[in-house]
């Protein structure tokens, strides 16, 4: 039988540009343009690294729809999604953001600080394992709203071991890239690192509600 045809979002390249300018753009804040457009001229290639600018903006969308406060990141790079998520919270929101790479988070700080949210941020350079283990006899546990992992994605199964200890009931844990590039789809033998997806991993844990969004870095 013929494969039923489907719908499907961002099918084409005009489709990705006309979402980009005539919404993920108009909307970016002045100091997350200024950030996305240093770190591509720093970073050159490495810059992929950074949240695009419409996942960035739904991570956004869903801190203020859950009148988010207390928040943590592993993995930040430059801050690309460090500052949006600032910006999301309230003037006494707290994120947590653990990167070994300070010299990236510093060259985003500036940016950081001219938005006026430094405040609301506690940076730990460290590997993420280390501080998440360091926290979890600090009465922290239970206490997070929202927390994002665009981290080393070999560790995403111990990251969420891990943070299913902080995050509250009823609160969000979001991954980037979990469709590995779209490597996921693919043959065993045709992906250069095989291994199982992390949605296949968090379907282990029966407790969870889980969505998978593509994206257009996927």
């Amino acid at each position: 039988m013929a494969d039923t045809p489907m719908k499907m979002i961002l099918r084409t390249e005009a489709l990705r540009k006309y979402i980009y300018e005539t919404s993920a753009y108009p909307k970016e804040h002045e100091q997350l343009k200024e950030l996305r457009e240093t770190t591509v001229e720093k970073y050159q290639k490495r810059s992929f690294m950074s949240t695009p600018v419409d996942e960035a903006q739904f991570l956004s969308m869903l801190v203020k729809i859950m009148n988010a406060k207390k928040t943590m990141e592993i993995g930040v790079f430059t801050g690309y999604s460090l500052l949006t998520t600032a910006l999301a919270l309230p003037q006494d929101g707290k994120i947590l953001a653990i990167d070994r790479d300070k010299e990236a988070y510093e060259f985003g700080l500036p940016y950081i600080k001219k938005a006026g949210i430094e405040h609301k941020i506690n940076f730990v350079a460290s590997d993420a394992i280390s501080a998440l283990n360091d926290l979890v006899n600090s009465g922290e546990e239970g206490t997070f709203d929202f927390i994002f992992v665009d981290a080393l994605k070999s560790e995403y199964l111990k990251y969420h071991e891990l943070t299913m200890k902080f995050v509250k009931i009823g609160g969000v844990i979001a991954y980037d890239n979990t469709l590995w590039s779209g490597s996921v789809a693919q043959a065993e033998d045709q992906v250069e690192m095989p291994g199982v997806s992390i949605s296949e991993l968090l379907n282990l844990f029966q407790e969870l509600r889980i969505v998978l969004l593509p994206d257009e870095s996927e």
